[in-house]
């Protein structure tokens, strides 16, 4: 359950396309004050993004105001964590290798700090410079954008800090699965074949993931859970195939662990009646 009053509510960015996104200070820029700590990022796990639908990885963080500031007067500061790659200012200044909020909303713990919640969004569109080559998945920084307005209105000062925490970014994964023939005899032969693809961020297509090692997993009618029987490396157009011998009725699947660019990809299952 959540306590305190609601102090800020940042708008959904969805489809705002005009930068700079900071407006970061240059020459007017100082230190604010402002502190934002226990930044999480996708509760510490790999954020995951495929070719088309927008992701809203959840963060969680804490600010703190500094002297003449107070929770209670909201509009008089700014205070977010966001991710970037390269400069944190040429992130910052044009928009690009840059990922902040789509929204966010802080509570107020007391008049001096506050515990903030809301979603990052990444668009893989090619209208967006969020994930546009796959050289993008990888290990992102953190930084924080924080600034301070004066009471009539004005910006006050602005900084841009970085963090030592960071965010993983892999390439969407799916695989297939068939297992044939159906229904079968036992004892006989079950063949099941399938195909591992993997997000492409410069086509916006998945292509086929050759030279992987993928687990086939069977489950027995009743059971509850997948047992690895075989594994199978993928050929150059993806595929896969395994023979297994038909004891029992039951599902089989393909499934891929992923790894530092590519995201866990787990078939649907099959089911296979053994008379």
């Amino acid at each position: 359950m959540k306590t305190g009053r609601r102090t800020v509510a940042v708008a959904t960015l969805v489809g705002t396309l005009g930068f700079p996104v900071l407006n970061a200070p240059t020459a007017q820029a100082a230190d604010t004050g402002i502190t934002v700590s226990d930044i999480v990022i996708n509760k510490g796990k790999p954020i995951v993004v495929g070719t088309s639908k927008e992701v809203e990885p959840p963060i969680t963080f804490n600010i703190a105001l500094p002297p003449g500031y107070s929770t209670a007067n909201p509009f008089r500061y700014e205070a977010y964590p966001f991710l970037y790659r390269g400069s944190i200012k040429t992130a910052a200044d044009t928009g690009e290798n840059f990922i902040r909020p789509g929204s966010y909303t802080c509570y107020e713990i007391d008049s001096k700090h506050a515990r903030c919640e809301g979603d990052l969004y990444i668009d893989p569109h090619p209208s967006r410079e969020h994930v546009d080559s796959n050289s993008d998945a990888t290990t992102w920084k953190v930084g924080v954008s924080l600034k301070l307005w004066k009471a009539g209105g004005d910006l006050k000062t602005g900084e841009l800090e970085t963090r030592s925490t960071t965010a993983q970014l892999k390439r969407a994964a799916k695989a297939t699965a068939n297992a044939s023939p159906e229904p079968v005899t036992k004892g006989k032969s079950i063949t099941v074949t399938g195909k591992l693809t993997r997000a492409n961020w410069s086509t916006k297509k998945y292509g086929a993931y050759s030279g992987r090692k993928v687990s086939l997993q069977f489950r027995a009618k009743g059971a509850d859970t997948f047992k690895t029987v075989k594994k199978a490396t993928t050929s150059s157009t993806g595929g896969l195939k395994a023979t297994v011998t038909a004891s029992v009725d039951g599902s089989y699947r393909w499934v891929y662990y992923g790894n530092s660019t590519t995201g866990v990809a787990t078939s649907a299952a099959d089911y296979v009646d053994v008379r």
